[in-house]
């Protein structure tokens, strides 16, 4: 794959997690995540795009999130569980993604806001159509996710370099 060809990186929130008697990291999804986790899932379908890795932070929630959006795929993506992403600020976000081999196009990050919110911000220099108002509008609930595209290598991933290309959110 040449490095001037579009990549894609797509931000998606956990879905909505219980609030039970277990540390923060250990929390499960609640009902309404399971449900929003497969419908997220479906619209990722839609999109088409063909991930070549999936970045999932350790948390309980976000590996729910992603066992049960995953099977909606057509194509199920190579998972990597990655400590560093839980609890993770945006630009230590940007240093994991910095990582990633020239040879993988298009990667599904499942994380927590703030910071998946804060570096869809962060990365987009620019926006097609009205996704930045819908994506701020909305403040990033859980199971929402962003699509982006750059061109270059992940080493060059920065902010600003980004398109925002959509948004979505499940329905309140």
């Amino acid at each position: 794959m040449s490095v001037a060809e579009p990549r894609k990186i797509v931000l998606f929130r956990h879905a909505k997690a219980e609030w039970s008697e277990v540390s923060d990291h250990e929390r499960p999804l609640a009902d309404r995540g399971r449900k929003d986790a497969a419908v997220a899932g479906r619209k990722l379908a839609d999109s088409g795009i063909p991930f070549d890795l999936a970045l999932c932070s350790t948390a309980t929630r976000t590996r729910e999130t992603w066992k049960i959006a995953v099977h909606e795929l057509p194509h199920r993506p190579k998972t990597v569980y990655e400590e560093r992403l839980y609890e993770a600020s945006p630009g230590e976000l940007i240093a994991v993604l910095n990582e990633t081999p020239d040879d993988v196009r298009d990667i599904v990050l499942i994380g927590h806001n703030p910071a998946v919110h804060g570096l869809a911000e962060i990365l987009a220099g620019r926006a097609e159509a009205d996704a930045r108002e819908r994506m701020n509008g909305r403040g990033f609930p859980p199971a929402a996710f962003a699509v982006l595209s750059f061109e270059g290598s992940w080493k060059t991933l920065e902010p600003g370099v980004a398109a925002l290309l959509d948004y979505w959110a499940p329905e309140d």
